[in-house]
């Protein structure tokens, strides 16, 4: 029963899907805290990150060390012509290379499994945090750019692990022993490569400033243009129904342009930043050279001390620029990671219940808390009260709007009492599917109050209130796997002769009959190897299979065939026997037999009743009907005569 209350004008009510959706990447805020989320997921690893230390540190001392040997090679061994001692100088210095090269192999083997294991936890954390955000948060994000999070963001991080990283710390120690050693053979020359690394330095930060925006916006442009592609070929369908094939390729074309313009732009960064690090260090060699050899002639350098000298003054830019070259490797992967860590941070569906569903065995009125299945359950409240689960469900003036200053449902109130079948019917875009939708907490109430056998639902636990329903939705869609499989979802412990006897009480075992492999045929993916009515017939099963106190069917059999629909419908009046179940209906013939029908129009339930009483009242219920009933007439007498 419902009663309706409300003089609030009708507004169009919205449902999941009519938000709006946001796409692409956010600016970074705080690049220093992504930094620190990054390395606290690297930090689990101390161990080998101690082992990758030293043999970074070894293998960059052992790279400077390598060019200090010239100087006593030119002093002490080619100049005075002892050709013996060079030898053992040259096998030392081979010794120090095989060392260097040993420990930059160690350390980039332990990079690639720490690099591994980090992004294998991050993306577990990842989709562990999506199944944990509600449909809310869906509803306004692209499942093309969320898509875009576990791949491009992901392998972007990893890249920056795996090579960037390492490569940024032993550029960084051979930079800083390249220094000291240039500082100890010569520290007035060495003002000179100072001055001219100040410049580069200056060139990296212009540059790199400006390439990090680029990526960024490259960032941007990429989850948009993955997010268009994935909904495209997802309506495929609809625009070849509607012939809009060229409109979607011009769409693609404005997207993949501004794409390519972001990419453009980045990479030119990227491409000029090292032809200028370069450059500039041509110019200091050049000029160090010059200086150098004239404090050689003055008696201020010997020359094995300029050689080495010269040689170190080459080597100083290397990792200047290599740094330079990962700057946007690092930068790519901290937007990605920005993005990753967004989805993280978001807010988590929220579940204050600590009402929980139990199995209980009945005596009576009296209820015991028992593990083993008695076909009886009831709800536990945190005093270890038993309240028995009977089905009764009842709305208390709710009002509700997925956006809270778009009103979707007015003041609705309307009570289930258990056994009985309600049907809510209207027009699309009535709010029919959004009253089943609070029933289950898809969605939280602004005002008003849900009950559940006299418990506010806000109270039971999300998990415990769901295993307590049996739903069947409009949009079905099944998991790749068997059609076994799938009708198991709704039970994972299933016998192989409860999901037969499940499929069988719908009739979803003529699909299985007409299919090669039975029970074990593939539905493909997304169950694309099945109609949609076969498809529909498996969802239903699915939730037979749940045995649930209460079904919510929405437009259960909306994609059925009236032969099949009549043995679902005969099935559903023995499955739904002292059972509560709402079903949204767009065939209005499926719910004569309903206890009560209530119709939905915008918002606000306008009628209710029985069908009869509503056909005598000639209202709103009557027009859809009669104007439904004159379709399926027209449509017959249609078909009949094409047929002759």
């Amino acid at each position: 029963m419902a009663e309706q209350k409300n003089s609030m004008p009708p507004r169009r009510p919205g449902g999941p899907g009519h938000g709006p959706r946001s796409h692409g990447y956010q600016r970074p805020q705080d690049l220093r805290g992504t930094v620190k989320k990054l390395l606290h997921y690297v930090g689990r690893y101390k161990g080998l990150l101690v082992l990758v230390a030293i043999c970074l540190l070894l293998s960059s001392v052992g790279s400077v060390a390598s060019s200090y040997f010239l100087k006593p090679a030119i002093n002490n061994y080619i100049l005075p012509g002892d050709f013996a001692g060079l030898l053992k100088l040259l096998v030392l210095m081979g010794l120090v290379f095989v060392l260097s090269a040993l420990c930059s192999y160690v350390y980039s083997r332990i990079m690639v499994r720490v690099s591994q294991r980090t992004v294998a936890a991050l993306r577990q954390d990842l989709f562990d945090k999506l199944q944990g955000l509600p449909l809310r948060y869906f509803d306004t994000h692209q499942s093309g750019d969320l898509m875009s999070r576990f791949t491009n963001d992901i392998d972007t991080v990893s890249e920056m692990i795996n090579n960037s990283f390492a490569n940024v710390l032993s550029n960084s120690l051979t930079f800083l022993c390249t220094i000291g050693m240039l500082l100890y053979l010569n520290w007035a020359l060495t003002l000179i490569t100072f001055a001219f690394l100040g410049l580069m330095l200056l060139v990296v930060k212009v540059i790199g400033g400006r390439s990090r925006v680029s990526f960024q916006r490259q960032q941007a442009a990429l989850g948009d243009l993955n997010g268009y592609i994935e909904e495209m070929i997802e309506g495929q369908k609809v625009i070849k129904v509607f012939h809009h094939e060229q409109q979607a390729i011009d769409q693609f074309s404005a997207r993949n342009d501004t794409y390519q313009a972001a990419a453009t732009t980045a990479q030119t960064y990227a491409g000029s930043m090292m032809p200028a690090t370069a450059n500039l260090s041509r110019i200091n060699y050049a000029v160090t050279c010059c200086v150098g050899g004239l404090l050689a002639m003055g008696g201020v350098f010997d020359i094995g001390s300029l050689g080495a000298y010269l040689l170190y003054v080459k080597q100083v830019s290397q990792p200047v620029s290599q740094i330079s070259q990962q700057v946007n490797t690092i930068l790519a992967a901290i937007a990605g990671a920005e993005r990753i860590f967004a989805v993280m941070e978001a807010q988590p569906e929220e579940d204050e219940g600590q009402t929980t569903i139990v199995r209980v065995e009945k005596n009576g009125n009296t209820l015991t808390e028992v593990p083993q299945r008695t076909g009886h359950w009831a709800w536990k409240k945190p005093d270890g009260s038993l309240t028995e689960l009977r089905g009764d469900v009842r709305f208390d003036h709710v009002t509700f709007g997925y956006d809270p200053d778009k009103v979707v449902l007015h003041d609705i109130s309307l009570f289930a009492e258990p056994g009985q079948k309600i049907a809510f019917v209207g027009s699309t875009g009535a709010g029919k599917t959004t009253i089943t939708n609070l029933i289950n907490r898809f969605y939280d109430i602004q005002q008003g109050t849900i009950t559940y056998d006299g418990i506010d639902v806000r109270e039971i636990r999300k998990d415990s209130l769901r295993k307590s329903l049996g739903i069947v939705l409009q949009d079905t869609h099944l998991f790749t796997g068997t059609i076994a499989d799938n009708i198991r979802y709704g039970k994972l412990d299933a016998t192989d002769e409860e999901v037969e006897a499940a499929a069988r009480a719908v009739s979803a075992d003529t699909v299985v009959s007409k299919l090669e492999n039975g029970w074990d045929s593939d539905v493909g993916e997304g169950g694309d190897r099945l109609s949609t009515g076969e498809k529909q017939l498996i969802s239903f099963a699915r939730a037979v299979l749940a045995d649930p106190r209460i079904f919510v069917l929405d437009e259960a059999t909306s994609s059925i065939d009236t032969q099949t629909e009549q043995l679902i419908q005969n099935a559903i009046d023995h499955l739904l026997t002292n059972r509560t179940s709402f079903l949204v209906a767009h065939r209005l013939s499926t719910i004569r037999k309903a206890d009560v029908i209530l119709v939905v129009k915008d918002g606000h339930i306008v009628e209710q009743g029985k069908h009869g009483e509503l056909l005598r009242r000639k209202g709103y219920y009557h027009d859809l009907y009669s104007k439904q009933f004159a379709q399926e007439n027209a449509a017959r007498i249609l078909g009949e005569g094409s047929a002759q």
